[in-house]
């Protein structure tokens, strides 16, 4: 099967958000395979119009109001948008204090805008295709965090485990919850959730407010799947063949005796094959496989000197910072190899960061995220690509773009970049050695960064080992981190 990335929790002007739909979903085919974007629906058991509360109920009010008006156009623009660049679903978001936050994603262009009281009515009462799928779940129980005690995986077969709110895994994951909706709670981490025996599948999104599907950084869905169509794609979301990625794009393969992760399948034998391979897109910091969420394999040690025999390398380019804050920079890249061949180049590319929009300025601001950030060519031996970036909000938090280019070659293979005209060539032997940059400006400027060079004995890992089982409900995950601080989550193998 391939892996194909994508984002069905993200948001625009089409309710409270920024950003015209066009846009968002522009944004989304420069970069993404698949996506859905999600407009705010509903709040059945919304707090009472109070003197304390108005402000919260009547925001949110106009923003279900907004997108009631203006469903059938959102809905055509959604169906218009799925092509063989772009796989679109539709989907809206039911906010909830008794559940849990939930949207509904179906493939479907007839989906219909209704209005129910619970997750499972949304699912049975659509008359489509759908299935629902629990997001920032960490958050206080009753206060928009997820309710085990009702979660049902025939409606909501997926979790949402990480995006701009931040990771819910476990009490202790990185990026803990700091949106002024409060913090995580570790009774509704996703932990918890399969320690009470629930069967769900992982994914990430970004739960962008400013029309920028997929955007670096927020959290990212990968899938297995057969193509790149619907109906593909689908099938993947409804048998959980899915991931979590924090950022890059790690490539994840796991499977117990054959099965691969979403997988439910019957206890038969104590003895099972574990197998395991992760690409990474920067040295690999650990990688744990899970039973039961103890860990029964830890690898580490990837950071070593690389191996001479070493043929693949990989090469992050990153542009960005400067003072400009209100208008776009634009980057116009290129890179050529020598003596080599170019394998890939995997974007990393963010649109301006907002998780949620101000209750007092609303307006859509259509062209926010107008940002043309895309990979215009990839080939044998060159590639061209373009970036758009504003400064960064802090030294916390990014606002650069980056690619990450795979090459094939040896040390001596020379790669010469072109960033706004300005020309360097190094070869792998020198970037294996040290990255370097520069500025565009004299003072307070844009700069480009070109990372130290890694080479696949740091960046890729195999294997297969054996376990002997304890029961017939176990349950295998797996989690990597990079050295970058990024993250892939794995779903489970079930056992019944």
């Amino acid at each position: 099967m391939n892996i194909y990335w994508g984002d069905i929790h993200n948001h625009c002007g089409i309710t409270y958000g920024y950003g015209s739909l066009k846009n968002a979903l522009t944004a989304a085919a420069n970069h993404l395979d698949f996506c859905a974007v999600t407009g705010h629906a509903m709040w059945p058991d919304m707090h009472e119009r109070t003197k304390d509360t108005a402000f919260v109920v009547d925001f949110h009010n106009r923003g279900f109001q907004k997108l009631r008006d203006h469903w059938p156009e959102v809905n055509g623009l959604m169906a218009a948008a799925n092509s063989d660049r772009l796989v679109t679903f539709q989907a809206y978001e039911m906010h909830s204090s008794h559940y849990g936050d939930h949207h509904l994603v179906s493939p479907d262009d007839s989906l219909p805008l209704i209005y129910r009281d619970s997750p499972r009515e949304l699912k049975e009462d659509c008359g489509c295709r759908s299935l629902t799928v629990a997001h920032h779940i960490g958050y206080t129980p009753g206060y928009r965090g997820i309710n085990w005690e009702e979660y049902d995986e025939t409606v909501t077969p997926l979790v949402e485990v990480c995006s701009k709110h931040g990771c819910a895994m476990s009490e202790t994951a990185a990026y803990p919850y700091y949106h002024n909706m409060g913090p995580r709670d570790s009774r509704n981490t996703v932990y918890e959730g399969l320690k009470k025996g629930h069967r769900f599948g992982f994914v990430g999104s970004t739960d962008h407010h400013a029309g920028y599907p997929g955007s670096y950084g927020d959290g990212k869905l990968a899938v297995l799947a057969e193509k790149k169509d619907r109906e593909s794609i689908w099938d993947a979301l409804v048998n959980r063949r899915t991931y979590a990625v924090t950022g890059d794009r790690i490539r994840c393969a796991f499977d117990v005796n054959g099965a691969v992760m979403g997988s439910i399948v019957n206890h038969s034998s104590a003895a099972r094959e574990i197998h395991y391979a992760v690409e990474a897109c920067y040295p690999i910091d650990k990688i744990v496989i899970y039973r039961n969420l103890e860990p029964i394999r830890i690898v580490e040690g990837l950071l070593l000197k690389p191996k001479a025999a070493d043929r693949r390398y990989k090469v992050r380019v990153e542009t960005g910072w400067g003072n400009n804050s209100d208008s776009l920079y634009r980057f116009d890249c290129s890179a050529d190899i020598e003596n080599g061949r170019l394998l890939g180049i995997e974007p990393c590319f963010r649109g301006r960061s907002v998780l949620a929009p101000s209750a007092e300025d609303n307006t859509s601001q259509d062209d926010i995220n107008q940002i043309d950030s895309q990979i215009l060519h990839c080939g044998e031996t060159d590639a061209v690509w373009q970036c758009e970036t504003v400064k960064n909000l802090s030294t916390l938090h990014p606002q650069t773009c980056a690619v990450v280019l795979e090459i094939e070659g040896t040390p001596d293979t020379k790669v010469r970049f072109s960033i706004n005209g300005q020309e360097t060539c190094r070869t792998v032997r020198e970037l294996m050695a040290a990255g370097c940059s520069a500025q565009m400006k004299p003072y307070h400027s844009q700069a480009y960064k070109i990372h130290t060079a890694i080479s696949a004995s740091q960046y890729m890992v195999e294997d297969t080992f054996m376990d002997t089982a304890e029961g017939p409900r176990d349950y295998y995950h797996m989690e990597v981190s990079q050295q970058n601080g990024h993250w892939a989550y794995v779903t489970p193998v079930y056992f019944q």
